[in-house]
């Protein structure tokens, strides 16, 4: 007899992104046996050697682990599917110091982690600052210490525990910001190091799994705190959607978010591409030839810009773009636009100027 359909469900959905992992960690190789430096004498192979410190063929995968029902289903499903593949398999739970006890919730989840055989483990603490808001400076604190930990320990993904709710729920998060196609597209199942198993995956698969596992899971009071706007969206909004539309607001939001990144990955190629093409011979970006791209593709390549001129991509949002976008089509002598990171946009004899104040 097979396992419970729920665990069977989890496991599968990491297995394949362990066997993706591995692909690339071939690929990789493939590509390091043949680069250049494969050929340097002995003295200077040396100092690459120095340069770059050999790791393990067997790549490592970190899983982070809040201790709740998403990310414990994810850790077991980690542990049990490493243990067939050529896989390390290590975890890492973040304090974010804004509960009491939070530090006591934390060493429980080590000592989870532990018993599912993983390792390395870790605990890490971090300091929630508040710029853009306690949602968002939680995730900033938290990524930044998930980055930390998979460069200390050489690994080559950190699995996260976001469901099929999850990314409806950030779809919706994105309309209701009235932000452009990539933000209603959601959250990528693979992005840099980070890979996101259960995308496919409800939320109520990943506690049943949990469930007929015996695992013990914590749910967070964050999450049901009206405080936070993402709680009155889980609790409030899409249940209220629900009831107005029927069941299958959840996929359908799911599937928008992929229909989304299909359309924006495209666009944004464009863009990269069209980029070439609009600028002249020292690199300045010309009006006349922006102003005849499509707007979806004229409003990266300016978005492109500013961020390669500084401007944080979290702080720069679609009212920033349409201000310089008005630079090019709506041009009636206007002073420069500021923009996030003391970035200044302005037309300067038919170039669109993009620099740091």
């Amino acid at each position: 007899m097979g396992p419970h359909p729920a665990v069977a469900a989890i496991r599968l959905a990491v297995r394949r992104v362990l066997h993706d992992v591995l692909t690339e960690q071939t690929r990789n190789a493939e590509h390091t046996r043949r680069a250049p430096h494969a050929e340097l004498t002995e003295a200077g192979a040396g100092r690459h050697r120095a340069a770059l410190p050999e790791r393990p063929d067997t790549p490592l995968v970190l899983v982070a682990c809040s201790g709740g029902a998403d990310s414990m289903a994810l850790a077991s499903a980690l542990a049990f599917e490493a243990r067939k593949l050529d896989v390390r398999a290590g975890g890492i739970t973040v304090d974010h110091g804004l509960q009491d006890g939070s530090d006591t919730r934390a060493a429980e989840v080590v000592d989870r982690l532990a018993a599912m055989r993983l390792d390395p483990v870790e605990s890490v603490a971090v300091r929630v600052g508040h710029e853009g808001g306690p949602e968002a400076a939680a995730r900033d604190a938290r990524y930044a210490a998930l980055d930390a930990a998979a460069e200390r320990y050489g690994a080559a993904a950190v699995l996260l525990g976001h469901t099929r709710d999850d990314q409806a729920e950030t779809v919706l998060l994105g309309l209701a910001r009235g932000s452009g196609i990539r933000s209603l597209s959601g959250m990528a199942a693979a992005s840099g190091r980070y890979r996101r198993p259960f995308l496919q995956l409800d939320r109520q698969t990943a506690r049943k799994a949990c469930l007929v596992q015996s695992l013990p899971v914590w749910d967070d009071p964050h999450n049901i705190d009206p405080a936070y706007t993402r709680s009155r969206l889980r609790h409030e909004g899409l249940p209220a959607l629900e009831k107005a539309l029927g069941k299958g607001v959840v996929e359908a939001l799911a599937r928008t978010a992929q229909l989304s990144r299909d359309d924006a990955d495209a666009l944004d190629t464009w863009a990269a591409e069209a980029e070439r093409t609009v600028r002249d011979e020292a690199g300045r970006l010309e009006c006349a030839k922006l102003h005849a791209l499509p707007p979806a593709v004229r409003r990266r390549v300016l978005r492109r810009a500013a961020m390669e001129a500084g401007s944080p991509a979290g702080s720069l949002f679609a009212r920033h773009i349409e201000e310089v976008d008005r630079l090019i089509t709506g041009w009636r002598g206007q002073r420069a636009i500021n923009l996030p990171g003391r970035v200044e946009a302005s037309r300067q004899g038919g170039r669109l100027v993009i620099r740091q104040s």
